[in-house]
């Protein structure tokens, strides 16, 4: 027990610390800089637009379940540090869903919107696709105090999409892989996990337990 009360007031500090975002501003963006040092250096294989277009894709949907993550760690620790972290981690995911769907619309169709319209018509992957980004874009242009003052209760039901969001990116990349569904299996496993850690705890009634 005291060992666990050390580990939370060791975890409580090193949240609140001063250099926490900024060290967690830099791993957010790794994978970006990562993946462009691939393509200056050409080490990204046959097709390097392919593998660029599909990680910054895997990096936006793993950075969507981490932001899910931070309510039940609020829960299982008690530390409402976790929450600080929540806007940065949402708005990195929405910006890796940005870049990756700007390379599709850049790289891929070359801005060919009667083509992109087509596409996104005839091939439901990608339609799924931009339902998501779509779905993701209010969240992050109302991610902040301002936005969240004005809208009231509003900003709540609003938010409500970052559930689903995650659902219709998990589809969106089931639908893209098709034969290997080893990594959408994990992730929508690990999605189902998180909601369900997300759903509202049973309150005991007074005096239940208690004996007759």
């Amino acid at each position: 027990m005291e060992g666990a009360l050390h580990f939370n007031a060791y975890l409580r500090a090193l949240l609140a610390a001063r250099w926490c975002k900024p060290v967690l501003f830099v791993l957010c963006l790794l994978p970006l800089v990562q993946l462009v040092y691939g393509i200056v250096a050409d080490t990204l294989g046959a097709n390097p637009i392919e593998v660029f277009t599909r990680a910054t894709g895997e990096w936006g949907l793993r950075l969507l379940l981490v932001t899910l993550l931070m309510t039940p760690l609020r829960r299982l620790t008690g530390l409402a540090q976790w929450i600080r972290l929540r806007r940065m981690l949402g708005l990195f995911a929405f910006f890796y869903v940005v870049v990756h769907f700007t390379s599709y619309l850049w790289l891929d169709q070359f801005f060919d919107w009667a083509e992109i319209l087509a596409d996104i018509l005839k091939r439901p992957f990608i339609t799924a696709g931009v339902v998501a980004f779509f779905m993701l874009l209010p969240l992050a242009l109302t991610s902040s105090n301002a936005m969240m003052r004005r809208l009231g209760r509003n900003w709540k039901r609003l938010h409500r999409l970052a559930w689903l969001a995650p659902a219709v990116a998990l589809l969106h990349f089931f639908w893209l892989v098709k034969a290997d569904l080893l990594q959408p299996v994990l992730y929508t496993l690990l999605f189902v996990l998180l909601m369900l850690l997300r759903l509202p705890r049973r309150r005991s009634r007074p005096g239940a337990g208690r004996p007759a």
